[in-house]
């Protein structure tokens, strides 16, 4: 079950955790309203001893933000962004959910995930330049790290091109593993 995204959602805990009606909260961020967000967190976490996450949903909700998600599905998403980036990952998990038919392809982090059962099998997220896919395990991206010298790797993420033409064998070995490891 995916956790709230409304950031009232946070609010009961921040109650019980600092010891102050939200009234108060929004007392305090009466008082930092000019301020910007990095300045405004700041203050919460070493005033008050916020959490990152309670700071945030605060500042956010005091900001007019009254959820953390953007999108409800994939096709609002894929508006956002990039024709080519929208392209290029409908390619990527049509490959996937053709071969693995049980995938579901879901909206976590605001961004496009495949889940198996409970498990996040791959995902993808936009940038101004590229995508940034990932299988979820940094041990199926070590072991498929010398079929993919051509592309930008990272710690947990592989960087592909805007309008990258998907290596439908790579990413379907990369999810086979994927969902080995879940089992």
């Amino acid at each position: 079950m995916p956790k709230d995204p409304a950031r009232e959602a946070h609010f009961p805990a921040i109650e019980k955790r600092y010891g102050e009606k939200m009234a108060y909260w929004f007392k305090v961020m009466k008082e930092i309203k000019n301020e910007k967000y990095p300045q405004q967190i700041a203050h919460l976490r070493e005033n008050y001893g916020f959490s990152q996450a309670h700071a945030n949903a605060l500042v956010m909700y005091s900001r007019g933000s009254t959820s953390s998600r953007r999108h409800d599905t994939p096709a609002e998403f894929y508006k956002t962004i990039d024709p080519k980036q929208a392209t290029t990952m409908r390619k990527i998990f049509k490959t996937i959910q053709t071969k693995y038919p049980k995938t579901e392809l879901v909206i976590a982090w605001n961004q496009p995930m495949l889940k198996l059962g409970d498990d996040y099998i791959f995902g993808a997220s936009s940038s101004k330049n590229h995508i940034t896919i990932s299988p979820w395990s940094t041990d199926v991206l070590d072991a498929f790290r010398d079929k993919m010298d051509h592309l930008k790797l990272n710690k947990k993420t592989i960087v592909i091109p805007s309008d990258w033409k998907v290596e439908e064998k790579l990413i379907l070995d990369m999810v086979k593993a994927r969902i080995a490891e879940t089992k």
